[in-house]
């Protein structure tokens, strides 16, 4: 499999350091990683800022570092406004075609989407056709820039992995595959080896990052005792440390035919703070995890 570091990491949210997008390229080849993914949104890859002259000089600093541009992350909701007359959708197909024309200037096959959050009262039948017809139109306009789609696992709608794959089905466009992860089916009760397993002949990308639950509890002083709450809460740590089991989740992947694009996040407030020492120190043991377990090669000697 091939590493990648993600750049929403290190874009300051969750009170996590912040730097330019030059400065984490630089920072992730110095931290090993021949690939990164880039988020496409402020303060990163946002086509609001990325006119053909930066696009350009993304393209010389990516040379000059050695490092790919494998991937853009796309920040999808594909619901409709509750202001009918607002083209919501719309403007989303264009937001993710805008994100494919440059990604493919970089050198990225891929760009990652998301579906739709569910929302009360909404009917699930007219919303996963929606989505259907969304994503379709999505993928043709990225086929046009040599891009893939891939669908994560990560919002609402067709999240369960059987769902998933019914989803990918539906819009049965060559350039659909999927973005998937073990965090989704690890909190829900999934079993990761199978799950992984059949989800690997459509999957792309994997982005991983661990967790451990923290239960929660609320004193009840007329009972002189605590009262269970739910859900937990999750919190990130340093890979390999958390609930997550990721040895089950990669021989799955593994034993049903994948190996491709394995991307590193901290996605969330991480144990150890947003300094960027602990966010370098969380993105290294992420890469000895995986060289630990023979999913990356060891670095070459100088």
């Amino acid at each position: 499999m091939k590493p990648s570091l993600f750049s929403v990491s290190y874009a300051g949210f969750w009170g996590q350091a912040a730097l330019s997008l030059p400065d984490f390229i630089t920072r992730a080849g110095r931290l090993g990683f021949p690939s990164v993914m880039l988020a496409g949104k402020r303060p990163h890859l946002s086509p609001l800022d990325t006119p053909p002259a930066a696009v350009t000089a993304l393209q010389q600093l990516l040379r000059d570092t050695g490092v790919r541009c494998d991937i853009v992350a796309a920040y999808t909701h594909l619901a409709p406004s509750t202001a009918a007359e607002v083209p919501v959708l719309e403007m989303q197909i264009a937001y993710v075609e805008t994100l494919a024309r440059i990604a493919s200037a970089l050198g990225a096959g891929v760009v990652r989407v998301f579906t739709a959050y569910e929302t009360e009262g909404q009917d699930p039948q007219i919303h996963w056709r929606r989505v259907v017809t969304t994503l379709r139109e999505m993928c043709d306009r990225a086929a046009a820039h040599g891009v893939t789609i891939a669908i994560q696992n990560h919002h609402d709608l067709a999240l369960d992995t059987d769902a998933l794959l019914d989803l990918l089905a539906e819009i049965n466009r060559p350039n659909c595959k999927l973005g998937f992860d073990a965090w989704s089916p690890a909190l829900r009760g999934e079993d990761l080896y199978a799950a992984a397993r059949k989800a690997a002949p459509h999957t792309i990308i994997t982005t991983n990052a661990d967790y451990i639950r923290v239960p929660r509890y609320r004193y009840r002083p007329e009972l002189v005792n605590y009262e269970k709450l739910a859900p937990d809460w999750v919190r990130a740590v340093p890979f390999g440390t958390g609930f997550i089991d990721y040895a089950a989740f990669f021989k799955g992947l593994r034993d049903g035919g994948f190996n491709g694009l394995a991307v590193y996040e901290m996605c969330s407030p991480v144990r150890g703070g947003g300094e960027l020492g602990n966010l370098d120190a969380c993105a290294t043991t992420y890469l000895n995890w995986m060289r630990t377990h023979g999913l990356i090669d060891a670095p070459k000697a100088a």
